[in-house]
């Protein structure tokens, strides 16, 4: 987590890459997962098939390097040098799928990956491993390959895989993973974005670790766009208070927000408990202003003080308060006149804002989305703050469908921040039927 630097209490705020994740790094390791054996028969020579094909050379010379390789007291490295006569023996495809065999258990003895990988690709060259093991075959080749670091091969091999039908061990991530240690993080990023989006499609488990990978390279390669497409698929997979928290942070740091906008990221995090620094709370009642929307920035300052992230002796934390102590009587008084001015036919497209803006802060759903409605068709506003704050009161009053649309309409840079909202409502939309 990155540290709060206190003098921004005092400074102009503003999110940058200052924002903390609570995203927990994915490694590597989570992806590639563990050292995966051949089939257990490749460990022995393979049972004859009808019409198999070895040379009498070959016999002759792999027997006695397979019986001493094979014995309890083999003295290993003296039996690396006749390894080379029985390679020097193959003359069939059968021969060399033996050689490949012998070759490969020899080195899970010695624990030698070249040799392993060497025997391995023997195995493979030969066309004689059977077309239900091919696939792991091929899968055990390529980790080979990996932990060699021959990302290249160990991609093409891995892919392989996956086309012949192995499905164990999850073989895409190691296909990313080879991307990401290969110094292709884009590549690397489209290609788990495409396999998270087909699992998904297909109606598959997508492990969480995935998008967490994706989401950490994509942060730590201060690559905003897919750091955002990566938050998106996090908070679908794993709608936590954590995720949350990750996706809204992801964009105050990758991205320039005005107040206003910030304003209604930050509401989103409130509603998902993803208020979770000082900073948080800070930003929160810079951009909701004591002077403008007083009864907001009183509770978000109480909760922040209740949490422990704010001090309620802090400089500007007692002044907002203040401020919002002094105005919120006069202000919820002033809200009934308020209404019939932007009520009013003649009523102007700033009083009907501010009316829906007065009474979403408030949280009167109905009647903000009464004013944000009327709004909508008035010239001279932002419609995509309007069309966004519509949405948000339709979510207050559990019209999730109808937000949903809403938040469709939303372009320019609100976009991003009402597709959020469009996923809060999504899933409050679940949850409310009990499809979670």
């Amino acid at each position: 987590m990155i540290s709060f630097d206190r003098s921004f209490l005092r400074a102009p705020r503003r999110a940058g890459s200052h924002v903390a994740l609570a995203l927990a790094l994915a490694s590597g390791a989570v992806l590639a997962g563990g050292v995966v054996a051949a089939p257990a028969y490749a460990k022995k020579k393979e049972e004859a098939a009808p019409k198999t094909n070895y040379s009498k050379g070959f016999v002759a010379a792999y027997k006695p390097v397979a019986d001493k390789v094979n014995s309890d007291k083999a003295d290993l490295p003296a039996l690396k040098g006749e390894l080379e006569t029985v390679k020097a023996a193959v003359e069939t495809d059968d021969d060399k799928m033996a050689a490949g065999q012998l070759i490969y258990n020899y080195g899970l003895k010695t624990t030698e990956i070249p040799v392993q990988r060497e025997g391995m690709d023997m195995m493979l060259a030969s066309g004689k491993v059977a077309p239900a093991s091919l696939g792991q075959y091929q899968y055990v080749a390529g980790q080979l390959a990996y932990q060699e670091k021959d990302y290249p091969k160990a991609r093409e091999l891995v892919q392989a895989a996956i086309a012949s039908g192995y499905t164990q061990n999850d073989p895409e991530a190691m296909v990313a993973e080879s991307y990401f240690n290969d110094n292709q993080e884009a590549a690397g990023l489209e290609y788990l974005a495409g396999v998270i989006t087909a699992r998904d499609a297909a109606g598959q488990e997508v492990p969480v670790t995935w998008v967490k990978r994706g989401l950490t390279v994509a942060y730590q390669g201060n690559n905003g766009v897919e750091a955002r497409r990566f938050s998106m698929l996090l908070i679908k997979h794993d709608p936590t208070a954590n995720s949350w928290s990750d996706a809204i942070a992801i964009e105050r740091s990758f991205f320039d927000y005005d107040d206003q906008q910030q304003l209604d990221l930050l509401r989103l995090a409130r509603l998902t408990d993803g208020l979770r620094s000082e900073r948080d709370y800070v930003d929160y009642l810079s951009a909701a202003d004591a002077r403008r929307l007083p009864g907001e920035v009183k509770e978000v300052a109480d909760a922040g003080i209740a949490a422990g992230k704010l001090n309620a002796n802090d400089v500007f934390v007692k002044e907002a308060v203040g401020i919002a102590n002094g105005r919120i009587a006069a202000d919820k008084a002033d809200l009934p006149g308020l209404a019939k001015d932007a009520a009013a036919a003649s009523a102007s497209a700033t009083t009907i804002q501010a009316a829906g803006d007065a009474f979403l802060s408030y949280g009167d759903f109905a009647k903000a989305e009464q004013f944000y409605t009327a709004a909508t068709s008035k010239a001279g506003l932002d419609q995509n703050r309007v069309l966004t704050r519509l949405g948000i009161a339709q979510v207050g009053l559990g019209k999730y469908d109808e937000a949903k649309a809403t938040f469709a309409k939303v372009q320019g840079p609100r976009a991003p921040i009402a597709a959020l909202w469009s996923a809060y409502a999504s899933q409050k939309a679940d949850t409310d039927t009990g499809a979670m």
